[in-house]
């Protein structure tokens, strides 16, 4: 069977497409759908949706921005990092083009002096000045449709990545000649040559049990379609997180936690190979947890509340009666 390279990734070209397609709808007339939007709030979980408004955004005193915020009506698309600009723009569109805010696009791996709206964030530390957002989802929000048999995959650990960062290099160092990994390095530059090998698609990681999750910048780009498949995300508890709300993730539950220093990679891995049930439950749990990220309108809902607890917070906007945060 051929692998097709797309089979497991989001369509680019219909996400560029759809939002080019948003930046012609006039302003007013996304506006005045907003109250619709939040009515919206009725069909779901009142209490799962509180939560995760304010697992996003935990600020708690009102903050008055400076005079150096812009506002919305700047938010304009950039020569680079387009997707970041179009996935704030599918939901600040709703609010008055006049309302100031702060937006910090990339890797964002420290906390921010004002409250900002980012992609990442540190797990650890005071971090209620930065607010997620789902950004950069035409990436980092890939799910497989793994139809192979966690017990037909192969009992080795699958890894392909830029290795720069001094975490990943170690983790090579350690474990590239291993037998029980298959590890390769994608970027052509760097001192580790030997390393390089080609890039393999999702589909072929799939045939593997074990999949390496290891942060780069900031999180680790694939662990939500490892988290979605049937084989094991392998990874030390994370230091970062995203929309994906990585500090929730519980250890030997939703994915293969190893040591800090990876010294047991090895013993984890022949764990799972001898405890199939434990490893199926893993899977499981970890299916589930993907799932929740799937419902489109609720995701939607959850962005625009998070942006209108922002507007609120930095006093901007009135306070809207429906109990979500005070």
């Amino acid at each position: 069977m051929i692998s097709l390279p797309w089979k497991h990734k989001n369509n680019k070209l219909w996400y560029y497409l759809k939002g080019f397609c948003r930046e012609i709808i006039p302003g007013s007339m996304s506006r005045s759908q907003l109250n619709g939007k939040l009515a919206q709030l009725s069909r779901f979980d009142f209490e799962y949706i509180r939560h995760r408004v304010n697992y996003y955004n935990k600020l708690t005193q009102k903050q008055i921005l400076s005079d150096s915020s812009n506002t919305l009506a700047h938010l304009t698309l950039p020569p680079k990092l387009k997707v970041y600009y179009f996935d704030n723009y599918e939901y600040t569109r709703y609010f008055d083009p006049a309302l100031k805010a702060n937006f910090l696009f990339g890797d964002i791996t420290y906390i921010p002096e004002e409250p900002s709206i980012v992609k990442s964030r540190p797990i650890q530390g005071g971090h209620a000045n930065s607010i997620l957002l789902k950004l950069n989802k035409v990436r980092h929000f890939i799910y497989t449709r793994d139809k192979k048999n966690f017990e037909d995959k192969k009992n080795m650990l699958i890894g392909r990545a830029v290795v720069k960062r001094d975490h990943r290099i170690r983790f090579y160092e350690m474990y590239f000649n291993h037998p029980l990994c298959n590890l390769g390095q994608i970027n052509r530059w760097g001192k580790n040559d030997h390393w390089i090998k080609d890039k393999l698609t999702i589909e072929q990681h799939l045939d593997y049990k074990f999949i390496l999750c290891l942060e780069g910048n900031d999180v680790a780009s694939n662990l939500k379609w490892v988290m979605s498949s049937n084989s094991l995300a392998v990874m030390p508890k994370p230091k970062f997180e995203t929309w994906y709300m990585e500090d929730t993730l519980i250890g030997n539950y939703h994915y293969v936690e190893i040591k800090e220093d990876y010294s047991d990679l090895e013993e984890r891995m022949r764990y799972y190979i001898a405890h199939t049930d434990e490893a199926q439950s893993i899977i499981q749990n970890a299916n589930a947890y993907v799932n929740q990220f799937k419902n489109k309108v609720r995701e939607d809902l959850i962005s625009l509340l998070v942006l209108e607890k922002y507007f609120y917070k930095t006093g901007q906007i009135p306070l809207r009666n429906h109990g979500l945060y005070t």
